[in-house]
């Protein structure tokens, strides 16, 4: 892990119209998995999108290292219908390695997104966040609508990936946080 963090909250509430999560303090570095846990409504997710520049910060601060990279798997992406795109695109577009694809996943490469199931969409999404040449992936529920195997393989992924990059997390599923060593950050009301 180095040294530096890639991230670092200080106190901060965030939120749209007005706060709606913090005050929250962090640090997350290369070789980390920090989950974000609390209820639903606590603003798991707003902190995310604060990271990312989509959420307004209403005070304290955020503090990114210089030329930083980062990559967010949203909870509730746009709607595909109307984008086509194939599994292959994506992972060209967003830089990931389509050849690491493991076998189960390679039938989904040339099929157009928006024919897939949402756990085949989830995975290859996750595939694309984590394996795209960032400093941070920010996964937001990673495993809905993702099965047993497709879980399996999210964790061997993750447990690959982490040592070349930090990953922040959102997920109610205790299980899965916990079978990845993850350091959990419990995120409240402001």
């Amino acid at each position: 892990m180095s040294s530096t963090p890639c991230i670092e909250l200080q106190r901060v509430q965030a939120g749209y119209e007005q706060p709606v999560v913090g005050p929250l303090s962090f640090a997350l570095g290369v070789g980390e998995v920090v989950a974000l846990w609390g209820p639903n409504g606590s603003g798991k997710t707003t902190a995310m999108n604060a990271i990312g520049g989509s959420a307004r910060v209403f005070s304290g601060t955020i503090r990114k290292r210089p030329g930083l990279r980062v990559s967010h798997q949203q909870q509730n992406p746009l709607s595909l219908r109307d984008i086509p795109l194939s599994g292959r695109e994506l992972l060209t577009l967003t830089g990931s390695d389509a050849g690491a694809l493991p076998s189960s996943l390679q039938p989904l490469l040339d099929r157009r997104l928006s024919d897939l199931s949402g756990g085949q969409l989830q995975l290859l999404q996750v595939w694309a966040c984590l394996t795209a040449p960032v400093d941070v992936a920010m996964l937001d529920e990673p495993t809905n609508n993702v099965d047993g195997e497709g879980i399996a393989l999210l964790k061997q992924v993750i447990a690959r990936e982490r040592h070349r990059r930090a990953i922040l997390l959102v997920s109610h599923d205790r299980r899965f946080v916990e079978a990845l060593g993850a350091r959990v950050v419990e995120v409240g009301e402001p």
